[in-house]
């Protein structure tokens, strides 16, 4: 059992409770980051003369040695190590002798394990955002041509009011762009260095931490040495920015569920996005929909278990703080390949136009336009609402469309409908009269369309 500490110890632990206490299972993942923030801190110590730069520069050869066999395959992270930092530092001192055993001095696994974990769900916020950025791609493309493509909006998961699929894809876009907006004030937060806070109170060595962080591509370093090591907020912040992420997919994909039902047949996915039934020949699974949907409870999960471990830990470290790095990477694994899949799918669904146009005008979508054609041609809100729910009762009754009822049948019921009728109702003009910003007239949706290629653009 190779361990960095024991000269306080006069017997082994057990087994059961060194297998119970290691991380190398799974902290492993942290190598490359465990490795950058070692070259980092003896890079500052040889400048503040803590060590020669002979003895710096053979440390950086073997961490860099130790790093090129790890990703080539010819060294083996195994589990006689207790951790990531105990196989770096047994692999360094074996490869370079007595100056291996200087890399630690002015730091603990406390400040180590933090600017490892800091590392690594750095590069993973700007990888999901990456992610994010390429899915609204997509969004755009089908807004832009999709733009004319009329169907019904819901409220209640009821037909409501005729839109485009523009719009409604639009909403995505909105909410994958606040998305990101998240990520953004994450990394904003958390780009500060907690190496040299030492195990919790600092160090008695000359350290630099302004050159650490700028070594390390921090803003600078963390300012309280026992917050540095007890902190684990930007892992919980990173796990709720997850979770949303996941529950606009979840909505989204819930969506396509629904669209791509018989019922609906909106759409049509992708062979490749599908499968089908080992018994029902006829069937095509929306399997990647309702996979993403289903992932969104572990991530969900991943953010709750994470919230309970931090809330009633004292300060400064506790080894329950651990339990960060199973939940992170796996969340994180999780939502990333959700984002990857999906942005697969839907790029490649086919949408169904007309039948989408078609179930706009059979839910009587544009029932509150021939409403406000009555209050245009001086009849009260209240009255003219009346006597479209007597229109839309007809309609029932016939199984038709309104604008299928004849100008004779309209006149029945309210003498004041004339020809022009069927122009204010139609698909087309209930959805291009509809202007004001943020709706789905073609003249606002042009504008939303400009602006957010501007974001894309500006944002990369």
């Amino acid at each position: 059992m190779a361990q960095l500490w024991g000269g306080r110890f006069t017997k082994e632990t057990d087994q059961l409770v060194y297998n119970f206490n290691a991380s190398i299972s799974f902290d492993r993942k942290l190598y490359r980051e465990d490795i950058e923030g070692s070259i980092a801190h003896v890079t500052m110590m040889a400048k503040q003369k803590i060590v020669t730069e002979e003895e710096k520069q053979v440390i950086i050869d073997g961490l860099k040695g130790i790093l090129t066999d790890v990703e080539n395959g010819t060294l083996a992270i195994t589990e006689e190590y207790e951790d990531i930092h105990s196989f770096v530092e047994a692999n360094l001192i074996d490869r370079v002798g007595e100056a291996g055993k200087k890399l630690h001095t002015g730091r603990s696994r406390n400040d180590q394990v933090a600017v490892d974990m800091r590392l690594y769900v750095r590069k993973e916020v700007l990888a999901v955002d990456a992610l994010l950025k390429d899915l609204l791609k997509t969004l755009m493309k089908l807004m832009e041509e999709h733009i004319d493509t009329y169907m019904p909006g819901f409220t209640h998961l009821q037909k409501a009011q005729p839109i485009t699929l523009a719009l409604h894809i639009g909403a995505y876009f909105e909410m994958f762009k606040r998305d990101r907006l998240r990520l953004n004030d994450i990394y904003e937060r958390m780009n500060y260095c907690p190496l040299g806070a030492g195990a919790l109170a600092g160090t008695t060595y000359p350290l630099d931490r302004e050159y650490t962080a700028e070594l390390l591509g921090f803003y600078g370093p963390t300012q309280n040495s026992i917050d540095s090591v007890a902190d684990r907020d930007y892992i919980i912040e990173f796990l709720a920015a997850l979770s949303t992420i996941m529950m606009h997919l979840s909505r989204f994909s819930e969506e396509v569920i629904i669209w791509n039902t018989n019922e609906y047949q909106f759409v049509e996915l992708d062979d490749a996005y599908s499968t089908g039934s080992s018994i029902m020949p006829q069937k095509k699974n929306p399997d990647i929909a309702e996979l993403v949907r289903g992932k969104t409870g572990r991530v969900y999960g991943a953010l709750m278990s994470m919230l309970t471990v931090m809330k009633g830990l004292p300060l400064a470290y506790n080894k329950d703080m651990q339990e960060d790095k199973e939940l992170t990477f796996d969340a994180i694994d999780t939502a990333k390949g959700c984002l990857a899949l999906f942005n697969g799918m839907v790029s490649t669904m086919r949408f169904r136009k007309q039948v989408m146009a078609k179930s706009a005008k059979n839910g009587f979508t544009n029932a509150t336009d021939a409403a406000d054609y009555l209050v245009n041609h001086g009849v009260p809100f209240r009255d003219a609402h009346t006597i479209v729910g007597r229109v839309v009762l007809y309609c029932i009754e016939k199984q038709i469309a309104i604008e299928d009822m004849s100008l004779e049948e309209l006149k029945s019921i309210c003498p004041i409908f004339e020809a022009d009728v069927y122009d204010a109702i139609s698909l087309k003009t209930c959805v291009d009269k509809r202007l004001t910003a943020g709706a789905p007239g073609r003249e606002a949706m042009e504008k939303v369309i400009a602006l957010n290629k501007k974001y894309l653009e500006e944002n990369e």
